[in-house]
C-alpha cells in the first residue's frame, strides 16, 4: 500500500513519526507532504527518517501534487481546523491542499484525522459534514481535557487499510484480495470474552477467556470492510473506538443479544467463552464471608445451538477450546459441535499446550469443516487472517 502522509499545523504532529514507522513495519510505503506550520512543530529531517523518503514541503517543477496524488491514500494525519475549512472550499495555497485537490479530481482516497481544541472541532463541524457527504472519510478523535486529540496510532492504521479495501472494492480493482471480495460489505458479529455468572453484588464464577483471538478477528474482519459489530463479555483488550462494541457481561444478556441481533448477520463468529452453568440464586447483598457457603448450579442453553434456527443463512464459526487431549479427540470434538449446532466451521485449540493457553499472544488450532486444516503456532493475528481466508472461501 502507499499512502502520501499530509502533516499540518497540530501539536499533535509529534505523533506522526510513530504513525508513519507503524505503517512501514507492516510493509506500506509512506510519502510525507508538511505545511509550513507543521514544520514549526517537526523536523522534515524526523518525517525523512521515519518514511525513508525526502519530504515534500513545496511545489516544484517536478508537479509532486501531480506525482503522488493517485497512490491508495491521501491520509492527513494531524488535520488541523485550517486544512480541513480550506480543502472543503478547494482552497490551494500550500503543498498539502493542492495535492488534496488533485488527488480529489482523480477520485483518490481521502482520510483526515482531525486534531484540535474541542470547541474549534465543533465550530468546523459543518465542513467535516460537508467533506464527508463529498465521501471524504474521517477517523474520529478523542475527545478529552477539552480537546479532540489524535486518537491511537492503531486505530488510525487499521481505519486506513480498511479505507483502501472497501474503495478497491468498490472500483473492482484488479489490486483487490480476495479476501476482502468476499468479505466487504458483509455483515459480522463476533462475541468475544468470557462470561460472568452474579453470585452477589460482589461475587461470581467466570473464566480465563482474555478476549485477544475475538479480538483479532475484529480487526481482521475490520480491516476486510465487513459491517462489524461486537458482543463483548469480559475481557482484557483495549477494544478499538472505531468497532460498534455491545456489553454483554453474562450468559444469559449475551444469549438475548445474539438472538436478537443474528437474524441480520451475514457471519456471526462465536469466540465468547460462555459460561456452561449459572448459580440457581443470586443473592442481592453480599453473602457474609463467615458463612459455610454451598452453592447449586443450573445448566444454560447453549445459543450457539440455536442460531441456525434463528437464521439458517448465518455463516456460523464456533470455537472449541479443549484441555490436554489428542488431535484426534479435538476433531471428534469439533464435528460433534458442528452437528449439534450446524456450524460452518470450528476453531479447536487445545489450551494445555504451551503458547495455547487462554491469554497467550499465540495458538495453534484445527480448522474443521468439510475438511480438515492444521495451523501450526503462531500469533493470534496470523491466526486470523487464516480463520478469514477459510471463512471467505467457503462463503457464499
Amino acid at each position: 500500500m502507499d499512502i502520501v502522509l499530509c502533516v499540518t499545523g497540530s501539536i499533535a504532529a509529534t505523533e506522526t513519526i510513530k504513525l508513519a514507522r507503524e505503517f512501514r513495519r507492516q510493509g506500506h510505503s509512506v510519502k510525507a507532504f508538511m505545511t509550513e506550520e507543521a514544520t514549526k512543530i517537526i523536523h522534515p529531517n524526523a518525517l525523512e527518517f521515519a518514511t525513508g523518503e525526502k519530504v515534500v514541503l513545496e511545489l516544484t517543477g517536478a508537479i509532486e501534487h501531480v506525482k503522488y496524488s493517485q497512490v491508495d491514500l491521501i491520509l492527513v494525519a494531524p488535520a488541523t481546523a485550517n486544512s480541513i475549512s480550506k480543502f472543503a472550499y478547494r482552497i490551494s495555497d500550500n503543498p498539502v491542499n493542492t495535492l488534496l485537490i488533485t488527488a480529489y479530481g482523480h477520485n483518490t482516497p481521502i482520510l483526515f484525522v482531525p486534531s484540535m481544541h474541542d470547541s474549534m472541532y465543533d465550530a468546523v463541524s459543518e465542513n467535516i459534514k460537508k467533506l464527508k457527504n463529498d465521501g471524504i472519510k474521517f477517523v474520529n478523535p478523542r475527545i478529552d481535557e477539552g480537546k479532540a486529540k489524535f486518537p491511537s496510532i492503531e486505530d488510525i492504521v487499521l481505519e486506513s487499510i480498511r479505507t483502501v479495501n472497501l474503495d478497491r472494492f468498490e472500483k473492482n480493482s484488479e489490486m483487490l484480495d480476495e479476501t476482502v471480495k468476499n468479505i466487504a460489505g458483509k455483515n459480522v458479529l463476533i462475541s468475544l470474552g468470557g462470561t460472568y455468572e452474579e453470585i452477589d453484588p460482589i461475587r461470581g464464577i467466570s473464566n480465563r477467556s482474555s478476549g485477544k483471538m475475538g479480538f483479532e478477528l475484529a480487526k481482521e474482519a475490520y480491516r476486510c470492510g465487513a459491517n462489524l459489530t461486537i458482543l463483548a463479555a469480559h475481557h482484557e483488550v483495549n477494544l478499538s473506538k472505531l468497532f460498534n462494541v455491545i456489553s454483554t457481561p453474562s450468559s444469559s444478556i449475551m444469549n438475548a443479544e445474539a438472538s436478537n441481533l443474528v437474524k441480520d448477520f451475514d457471519i456471526f463468529i462465536a469466540t465468547a467463552a460462555v459460561s456452561d452453568f449459572a448459580p440457581i440464586k443470586k443473592e442481592d447483598y453480599k453473602l457474609s464471608s463467615s458463612l459455610n457457603l454451598h452453592l447449586e448450579f443450573e445448566p444454560i442453553g447453549k445459543i450457539i445451538k440455536t442460531i441456525k434456527e434463528i437464521n439458517p443463512d448465518v455463516f456460523l464459526v464456533g470455537f472449541k477450546a479443549e484441555y490436554n487431549i489428542s488431535e484426534e479427540e479435538m476433531i471428534n470434538c469439533a464435528k460433534r459441535q458442528m452437528q449439534n449446532a450446524g456450524t460452518d466451521l470450528v476453531v479447536a485449540n487445545d489450551v494445555y499446550k504451551e503458547g495455547c493457553a487462554f491469554g497467550s499472544e499465540t495458538n495453534e488450532v484445527l480448522l474443521v469443516s468439510d475438511t480438515i486444516k492444521k495451523l501450526p503456532l503462531n500469533s493470534k493475528s496470523e491466526i486470523a487472517k487464516s480463520v478469514f481466508i477459510e471463512i471467505a472461501n467457503n462463503f457464499n
